[in-house]
């Protein structure tokens, strides 16, 4: 009876795994050590070893990390800004991607004059840095009445987005043939039907790359969220900074971990939950026909 060749290892195979395992150990060590520093008191991250597992774990600092204490207008857990970062993050991923995926449409199977030139336009905004545009965006953010608000951070993160989100789906759309939507024409579908009933069901692959590739840029935004967030509105990076800069005399490790760790949860669950489907979408229109 022979050996199956998908069970016996090389040396050469033998070394890559251990190289991954190795690689993976290597990147996940700083997650061990939040994760473990998060749940220790203070005393035992004082007196022992970083590595060390917790002898007795607890969550004050997770609760404290969570709800903290409000005095006046200013908040000392995440709680607040951590719903902030979610209402200023949901709106804005699927505007910005509904408004990407019409302009892929239109730029991928309604060529008009310039088309190309407006498309080159759209590519130049995805490399504009975020330091260019906060003067221009705080005085039309003040002219809108939209300054300090979630509203205002929805807007600009919205406009910001709309270049990359179009790069992406008209470089997908590229790759549906012509032929359905000259067939659609042919039997009278206007360009709102033939967005409904072909472009969209063969969309849902770019539409699980567009919403994680916004939703990771918005949610771990930082400059946006502290020049035109107010008080009200700040998301929650811009929370965490403040808690973990404060100064109180006393550096709580575990309370700045637990912070962290709960800021950084939204995209990490995302990630494990849709990872798969980010791959496969950057990779479903890379060939045409």
């Amino acid at each position: 009876m022979g050996t199956d060749s998908k069970f016996t290892f090389s040396p050469g195979r033998i070394f890559i795994y251990a190289l991954l395992i190795f690689c993976a150990l290597y990147y996940l060590a700083p997650l061990y050590v939040m994760l473990t520093t998060s749940v220790k008191s203070l005393d035992e991250i004082r007196s022992g070893n970083l590595l060390d597992f917790p002898r007795h774990p607890t969550f004050d600092a997770w609760q404290k990390a969570w709800g903290g204490a409000c005095t006046g207008v200013r908040c000392d857990g995440l709680s607040p800004y951590f719903w902030n970062s979610v209402k200023m993050a949901v709106p804005a991923v699927l505007i910005s991607t509904l408004i990407g995926s019409l302009n892929g449409y239109v730029l991928a199977h309604w060529k008009f004059k310039r088309s190309e030139i407006i498309f080159t336009a759209l590519m130049v905004g995805c490399f504009i840095p975020f330091q260019v545009v906060i003067l221009p965006m705080a005085r039309l953010l003040g002219l809108a009445e939209l300054a300090n608000t979630t509203m205002g951070l929805v807007f600009v993160h919205v406009v910001y987005g709309v270049a990359f989100t179009t790069l992406f789906f008209r470089n997908y759309y590229i790759s549906v043939p012509d032929e359905l939507v000259k067939a659609a024409r042919i039997d009278g579908a206007g360009f709102f039907r033939i967005y409904r009933s072909v472009i969209l069901p063969l969309s849902l692959p770019i539409f699980m790359v567009c919403f994680i590739w916004q939703f990771t840029q918005i949610w771990n935004d930082f400059l946006f969220g502290v020049v035109f967030g107010g008080t009200d509105a700040q998301p929650v990076t811009v929370a965490l900074n403040n808690l973990v800069n404060t100064s109180t005399g006393v550096t709580e490790y575990n309370v700045n971990m637990a912070a962290a760790i709960i800021a950084a949860l939204p995209t990490l669950g995302l990630y494990l939950l849709a990872g798969k489907y980010f791959v496969r979408g950057l990779t479903a229109g890379a060939v045409k026909g």
